[in-house]
């Protein structure tokens, strides 16, 4: 099973969704076993993935909340499956903010437990596209319980599950 609804389908939603052109410098967070940084890089992004707990040579370790890596060096941020997981989806924004370039975009699939707009507004992003996609999650968390894999035992509550693609705003804050 891959590790998010949809697989390789899905990332490649978000990807026409976000219009992003081959060549595009490209950061996966939470890359996991690299399936998606594989896929960007068959694609002709120029991509790179991090994660905790790196599971392919296609990912180095890194924390999504301080990746080190230099502020505003990607064109692209994409994410799934591993902001709420990261226990601070603020800070997770804030991190994917600052290694944006201007302009840059952020491509998010990921468990809310409200609608994400206003928590995107807030962080300094301007929303292309928001769309609630629970029932694929569904099928996707359900089968995960069926084989018995390890799943995210914090979810509690109801929620849902959301496609969010959105732009880094040049002024973000008090002027």
């Amino acid at each position: 099973m891959n590790g998010h609804p949809g697989g390789e389908a899905h990332t490649r939603r978000m990807l026409s969704l976000a219009g992003l052109r081959p060549g595009a410098r490209v950061l996966d967070l939470g890359a996991g076993a690299g399936e998606t940084v594989a896929l960007l890089r068959s694609l002709g992004y120029e991509a790179q993935g991090l994660d905790l707990e790196p599971l392919s040579p296609l990912v180095a370790w890194g924390d999504l909340l301080g990746t080190g890596l230099p502020s505003g060096s990607f064109d692209a941020v994409l994410s799934q499956c591993a902001f709420f997981v990261s226990g601070d989806v603020p800070g997770a924004l804030a991190e994917s903010r600052r290694l944006l370039k201007p302009g840059g975009t952020l491509l998010l699939s990921d468990v809310f437990f409200e609608p994400p707009e206003p928590l995107f507004r807030r962080a300094g992003f301007s929303l292309s596209h928001a769309e609630d996609i629970t029932e694929l999650w569904r099928a996707y968390y359900l089968e995960a319980l069926w084989r018995e894999d390890e799943i995210c035992p914090a979810v509690r509550g109801k929620c849902a599950y959301w496609i969010v693609i959105c732009t880094k705003e040049e002024r973000h804050g008090p002027v």
